[in-house]
């Protein structure tokens, strides 16, 4: 296993590297100045829209498509992911965290904005759409290829980033913290996903709908006062995070010092896990909202990337750096529970570890309709039932092999279907500039 871990994780830093990071902030880059800065100018329209009456023809609410985006990419990256990019990359990597967001909300609306457009309807009347549907029937029969490369990457990144990465941290954190048997964890979950997952799209749209603005909430509020408790230091640790970013940050404490180079990486790295702009991951969901105009749901998806990493990532990453917990040498969750018992002295690691548990098993909801719509796309509906059998026995296997291993795939398949994804949107982006000013002109 060991060998196997070691290997993999020479693939996922060669995948990894700065060529695919390049592209996919490049491609932020690119689409946010085509739209002319549209996510952030028209980022209080987005809001807008979100607690507007719901319009147009669909599967789900448009609400609901975003509560649903939203339980699978408010996860285990805005706990464990912060930690870890600060860990490895310094406080600086939290800013880096920000930008590849900012640039981030243009890749998730154009991805929505495209995946309405070449939406289609199933056999069953619902609305189904995604990147490997805007491939096919955006760039035409010679790009089939591609449409199908992400939809098995896609089917198999889901058990990766979405099933056994979610399960396993979650069954080794209440094990660590209240000596929970892993075995225990891994088979209550795959009990309470199974109860959603087999109702289908309809079913985990309600439920992300009802838990996600209670999940995130709740944590948000925690943090809050962290925060406040250490009010003082937050103009320091504001400072700190943009003098590292651009400077690199000093040994401190049990902290091994980071150049700019690390906190890029691990800043834009483990900001695109946590907000899953350019994965392609997204669309899937808002393909099915009721609608009646694909920008006007572009400005609603666009909210996830904010929501996730500016807001709730940011509550972590300053509660990290402002209690400076960040200089202990710990990584992980473990570091997260230090910064949240800097205030909340034993009851910190009890709200950390039930709130990496509760957007566990959200995500476990969310990635599940991902899945199943790659695992669609590939074999048709006759594969659907199935799919969520197995979907469901990979829980309790997840939360029992190795954290290593099940982390090494998960890269791995992610830069995989990101990778057509990525390339897709700058060729169509055109389509994304004409449907959006057409759009905001009668607006």
């Amino acid at each position: 296993m060991d060998a196997a871990v070691t290997i993999l994780n020479q693939i996922s830093g060669f995948l990894w590297g700065w060529p695919a990071l390049i592209l996919i902030a490049g491609t932020g880059v690119y689409l946010t100045l085509v739209l002319r800065f549209l996510p952030i100018r028209q980022l209080g329209f987005g809001f807008k829209q979100m607690f507007g009456p719901q319009t147009g023809v669909g599967t789900i609410g448009a609400s609901a498509a975003l509560a649903t985006s939203l339980s699978a990419t408010i996860g285990t990256g805005n706990i464990v992911g912060v930690a870890t990019a600060i860990h490895s990359g310094g406080p600086g990597a939290l800013v880096w965290m920000w930008l590849i967001a900012l640039v981030g909300m243009a890749t998730k609306y154009a991805e929505a904005v495209l995946a309405v457009h070449y939406r289609e309807k199933d056999h069953r009347g619902q609305y189904v759409g995604g990147p490997m549907y805007y491939i096919r029937n955006g760039l035409g029969k010679n790009w089939g290829w591609m449409a199908i490369a992400f939809a098995f990457f896609g089917m198999f990144a889901g058990f990766g980033i979405g099933n056994t990465v979610q399960a396993n941290s979650v069954a080794h954190g209440l094990n660590d913290s209240f000596g929970l048997p892993t075995w225990v964890t891994g088979v209550t979950l795959a009990v309470l996903v199974g109860l959603v997952v087999l109702g289908g799209v309809k079913r985990i749209a309600h439920v992300a709908t009802v838990v996600v603005p209670f999940m995130a909430l709740a944590y948000l509020l925690a943090g809050l006062v962290v925060l406040i408790d250490h009010a003082s230091a937050i103009p320091g640790a504001l400072a700190l995070c943009f003098e590292s970013a651009f400077t690199g940050t000093a040994a401190a404490g049990g902290f091994a010092g980071a150049l700019v180079k690390e906190a890029i990486r691990f800043g834009v790295a483990r900001g695109i896990f946590s907000n899953e702009a350019g994965l392609g991951s997204a669309p899937i969901a808002h393909a099915s909202a009721n609608t009646d105009h694909p920008a006007r749901q572009g400005s609603i998806a666009m909210l996830g990337t904010f929501i996730d990493t500016i807001i709730v990532c940011s509550i972590t990453g300053l509660a990290i750096v402002s209690t400076g917990v960040w200089t202990s040498g710990a990584e992980g969750a473990p570091l997260s529970s230090m910064a949240f018992a800097a205030t909340f002295g034993d009851f910190g690691n009890i709200i950390v570890v039930c709130g990496l548990a509760i957007f566990a098993f959200t995500t476990l909801l969310g990635w599940s309709l991902y899945s199943e719509r790659c695992t669609q796309f590939l074999f048709g509906e006759k594969a659907v039932i199935p799919f969520r059998v197995v979907w469901v026995i990979a829980i309790p296997v997840g939360a029992y092999v190795s954290l290593d291993f099940v982390w090494a795939m998960a890269d791995i398949m992610n830069i995989l279907m990101a990778i057509p994804n990525l390339v897709a949107l700058l060729l169509l982006s055109p389509i994304v500039v004409m449907l959006s000013r057409e759009f905001f002109a009668k607006k």
